[in-house]
């Protein structure tokens, strides 16, 4: 496609901010959500359909992006859960033998508007010293005025429940039904990947709706519990905190990740607060206070947990620290078999420092007397 072809778009921030760029391919369209960023050199189609990033409008960093295209097992969900995508480079063919469709193929069929030839350096400063704010992407260059006042009505992503939006209607089984443990899983906003680092240590997993209640729960019967990932707020996830603080009572363990991390820290009393801009991409560099190790890790949140209250809580310990902000990425409980990470062990894409909370929370199960 020659460039002069293509539409002219803009990024109107909410704070009237713009910056200019292309259409990808013919298309023609307008998209809304917070606009945020990810650094990770690949994965972009798992970062696509990851559902904590659901609503969210895309910046990638990397300046090239399709040019390994797609391939159908390497999705994270069932489709793609960004508002819309914010590149630089945008290649409408591919080199890689693996891939089975172009990223161009891959975000038609899923009707996501998305705009290239964007200056996403200094974009990306820009949000980094203003702030994830909310945002507009669009052909619709000429009418500025009404973007603005459209944009105006979109909802803060603080307060906002998104869960509901990405998690399973109906319970449903992942894994071999004859594997030794069983683990209950609230599916947040649960990845593919995660299910499979649980289902190949010999797991069988009932993946339930968000508002499960532990009843329902604890009716399979399981070996331990998973309180998984997702988008928007944690604060408002009032049913599944509730959920979250019976299955502590249980005695069973319970591992979360990410915004199963800030529902187990709010089981907990320990209260949670929207990031400057989160931390978003596969090169973030985590301490574990417990081992003194170092650890390169994939993160996607825009909330955290708050430190001093987690310091001064008797019943927790914090575990990892982000080593950028010294943010908390880690906790556990002192007297019980509950821990949590704010990042993402299963690690798809990036490198695998963190799969050990895998099995770590398997060892936790084989030692915990079953009641």
């Amino acid at each position: 496609m020659k460039y002069q072809e293509r539409k002219k778009a803009l990024i109107l921030l909410a704070d009237g901010t713009i910056f200019h760029g292309k259409a990808v391919g013919d298309k023609e369209g307008t998209a809304f959500g917070e606009v945020c960023f990810n650094t990770g050199m690949t994965g972009y189609q798992e970062i696509f359909t990851d559902p904590s990033y659901y609503g969210q409008l895309m910046v990638m960093t990397n300046a090239h992006i399709g040019n390994y295209g797609t391939n159908k097992n390497e999705v994270e969900s069932e489709s793609v859960k960004i508002a819309g995508l914010i590149c630089k480079n945008f290649s409408y063919t591919y080199s890689r033998p693996a891939a089975d469709a172009s990223l161009k193929e891959f975000l038609d069929k899923s009707n996501l508007f998305a705009i290239s030839d964007v200056d996403t350096r200094a974009l990306v400063s820009y949000i980094r010293d203003h702030g994830a704010m909310n945002a507009v992407i669009s052909t619709d260059v000429e009418n500025v005025a009404q973007l603005k006042e459209e944009l105006a009505k979109v909802p803060s992503m603080e307060g906002l429940e998104l869960a509901s939006k990405v998690s399973t209607d109906v319970p449903y089984y992942y894994g071999d039904e004859g594997a030794t443990y069983k683990i209950a899983a609230l599916d947040i906003g649960i990845k593919k990947n995660i299910l499979r680092n649980l289902a190949k240590r010999d797991a069988y997993i009932k993946v339930f709706p968000y508002n499960a209640t532990f009843e329902e729960m604890s009716a399979f019967n399981p070996d331990a519990y998973f309180i998984s990932n997702g988008p928007g707020d944690p604060e408002p996830l009032t049913e599944s905190i509730a959920t979250a603080k019976k299955i502590i009572a249980s005695n069973k363990p319970l591992f979360g990740i990410c915004l199963g991390h800030q529902v187990i820290a709010l089981a907990n009393g320990v209260s949670t607060y929207k990031m400057h801009n989160g931390h978003r991409g596969i090169n973030h560099p985590v301490k574990n206070l417990l081992t003194g190790k170092g650890e390169i890790t994939s993160q996607n949140h825009g909330f955290a947990i708050n430190r001093k209250e987690t310091e001064e809580n008797s019943n927790l310990e914090i575990t990892h620290v982000h080593l950028n902000d010294k943010t908390v990425a880690g906790i556990r409980m002192k007297d019980k078999a509950v821990f949590s990470v704010q990042y993402h062990p299963e690690a798809s894409p990036g490198p695998h420092d963190a799969d050990y909370l895998f099995d770590q929370f398997f060892d936790m199960i084989k030692s915990v007397p079953q009641i």
